[in-house]
């Protein structure tokens, strides 16, 4: 098991009540090959997802457009129903050509949940 990481120390988000720990996870690399696709194997990355989570890690950075579509339905077939403490960040607005190219972004003012 990985070392516990609440031990780097916790901090609240600005403008908002909720507290992380410092040690997150960024999940841009469970997808296939640059970023592209599905991973090799889709059993290895819901057992990492699920020991990040299970080592103390309360926020997972991630995005729709890696994959595309793959990181975040990763994260909720891993990790659903989520933890009340934990925080997944998003970004959102930007597209990737065919050619895997990243087209745009564009800024939205609304969330929508993952469910």
């Amino acid at each position: 098991m990985i070392e516990p990481i609440h031990l780097a120390g916790s901090f609240t988000l600005p403008g908002a009540s909720m507290t992380v720990n410092r040690m997150g996870y960024g999940a841009m690399q469970l997808a296939g090959p640059e970023v592209w696709g599905p991973p090799r194997d889709v059993d290895a990355a819901i057992a990492v997802l699920r020991e990040a989570v299970d080592s103390g890690v309360n926020h997972i950075d991630t995005s729709d457009y890696y994959g595309p579509h793959v990181t975040n339905q990763l994260i909720k077939q891993s990790l659903h129903p989520y933890a009340e403490d934990l925080v997944i960040v998003t970004k959102v607005g930007a597209r990737r050509g065919p050619d895997k190219s990243w087209l745009r972004w564009k800024a939205r003012r609304h969330y929508r949940h993952p469910d």
